[in-house]
């Protein structure tokens, strides 16, 4: 094993890994920016250097100031987390150039399925069902017509390069397919740097599941199922949980083979992800392998008893697997709720400040990785990303039941965050069934997201409960949700808000 790990990342995963690396009696080195001289990753490390400004593009997107940093603190390994240089080829080559290891796959194979139309050639050559569509990138407009007729409208064009949702757009008919192309074209250009787009047919009402696979550099290459991740806004993930209500042992089995199938025909090695669209008569098609660290690691982690990042570290330093794939299968139920700094009940509109107070939620089965703190300053450099919530149960129904109350006791304040809506999810019925696929969230959006004024009576109550529980916890010190009288604890500040209130002010 490793004796010092330098951690290329910044936020709730540089937290995660730090602790991996800790737990292994591994030696961690931050780096960090201008914006997070003070955050929880940098405090919590063994060592920390500054790399730059606040942008990522003075600091960690520099990927030489990064290695440079390695081979000043002796850093033997540099683990990219996941987004910034995560899956940059020429980051991982430049890494291994330097002496030293990269903590995920071979940059050939990020380089195999760091384009979505390569790994759609690549997967269609190692038998793995793919999508309809096109194996290389649009030529003009012309081209692209022709092509979406023959599959049949609608069709979505996507960013060869992509992913997130950037340079993609969904077209209905021909008259909007110039105009479309042009602006996926645009995003991506300015998003990757790559204007290639490609076509595929739309699937209507799929869900997306996404298989997590480990290989090791002695040949062992397995899979630790599936994630659920229909929950989506603009193809961002915002809900994820493992394992999938539509997914039977057999076809587990089925689309396990496949990941795996795929993954060796990319020389993969370490922790990877294929994601596929499921039909709803059973069919799945392969859409693409994130070559990293999934953000919704956690709920595998949960189901399966298995630190995928430990065995990140374990695998770049050269340890074998030591399980086979026939002891795998899921126990219980994980729920992950993306925690962000932003204003559901307002477009989603990013919110910026100073977290003020933090209460978290505990109790058996919850588990909190954040990168936050009370004094944390959320800006608009970085991912709205704060934190993620994650429960364990038994069942579905549980595991439900049990983020419902952890997001009860969740309190962020100072900015606005994810936590009501996430609440209102958990308590839709269509959810609670499982009757969810990639649009259900774009159907439902309005209504979960609207407010509705509370009748007269029950409003000015939720005006005078919040007034109080302002005073009590200036003038008394006392946390959020526990003012003398009432049992209710954030029940009554949560009605308030829901009311329209903001801040304890009528609007």
């Amino acid at each position: 094993m490793f004796s010092k790990v330098l951690i290329a990342n910044r936020g709730e995963i540089a937290l995660r890994i730090v602790r991996a690396c800790s737990e292994l009696g591994v030696r961690s080195v931050a780096v960090y920016s201008d914006a997070d001289a003070r955050a929880p990753h940098v405090r919590e490390a063994n060592e920390a250097v500054h790399i730059g400004g606040s942008a990522a593009s003075e600091s960690y997107l520099r990927g030489d100031a990064i290695i440079d940093v390695a081979r000043r603190t002796g850093a033997q390994a540099i683990h990219p987390g996941y987004g910034f240089l995560a899956e940059r080829e020429w980051f991982a080559r430049a890494v291994v150039d330097a002496g030293l290891v990269f903590v995920g796959p071979p940059a050939s194979a990020i380089a195999a399925m760091g384009s979505k139309t390569a790994a759609r050639t690549l997967a269609l050559s190692a038998g793995v069902p793919v999508v309809p569509g096109t194996a290389e990138p649009l030529g003009d407009a012309g081209e692209a017509a022709a092509i979406a007729a023959r599959f049949g409208y609608p069709v979505l064009l996507k960013a060869a390069a992509g992913g997130g949702g950037k340079g993609m757009r969904l077209v209905h008919e021909e008259s909007e397919l110039s105009a479309a192309l042009e602006s996926a074209r645009r995003e991506s250009r300015n998003a990757f740097g790559d204007d290639a787009v490609y076509v595929e047919k739309y699937i209507e009402g799929p869900r997306h599941v996404e298989i997590q696979v480990l290989g090791d550099s002695h040949g062992n290459m397995l899979h630790l199922g599936e994630r659920e991740c229909s929950i989506q806004r603009r193809h961002q993930k915002m809900i994820e949980e493992a394992p999938s209500i539509a997914v039977s042992p057999q076809l587990r089995e089925s689309m396990g083979a496949t990941a795996v199938r795929a993954a060796r025909s990319a020389g993969y090695m370490n922790a990877g992800t294929c994601e596929f669209l499921l039909d709803r008569d059973g069919s799945f098609y392969f859409l693409e392998m994130n070559t990293r660290l999934q953000v919704e690691h956690p709920v595998t982690e949960l189901v399966t008893g298995i630190d995928i990042v430990q065995w990140q570290l374990r695998i770049a330093a050269g340890e074998p697997l030591p399980f086979i794939q026939n002891q795998l299968s899921p126990n219980g139920h994980a729920i992950e709720c993306r925690i962000t700094s932003e204003d559901a009940f307002n477009n989603f509109l990013p919110s910026t400040g100073r977290v003020t107070y933090l209460r978290l939620p505990g109790g058996p089965g919850v588990r909190w990785d954040g990168g936050i703190g009370i004094g944390s300053e959320i800006g608009l450099h970085y991912d709205p990303m704060l934190a993620k919530l994650i429960v364990w149960a038994p069942t579905r129904e549980a595991a439900i039941s049990r983020m419902h109350r952890a997001l009860l006791e969740l309190t962020v304040e100072g900015v606005e965050t994810s936590r009501d809506f996430h609440l209102r999810v958990m308590e839709d019925e269509e959810f609670r069934r499982g009757e969810i696929d990639i649009q259900w969230l774009e159907r439902r959006i309005v209504s979960l997201t609207s407010v509705a004024p509370p009748p007269e009576g029950v409003r000015a109550a939720a005006i005078a409960a919040v007034l109080l529980a302002d005073r009590n916890r200036d003038e008394r010190r006392i946390p959020p949700g526990h003012a003398p009288g009432h049992a209710g604890g954030d029940a009554w500040l949560l009605a308030a808000r829901r009311g329209g209130l903001r801040d304890g002010c009528p609007p």
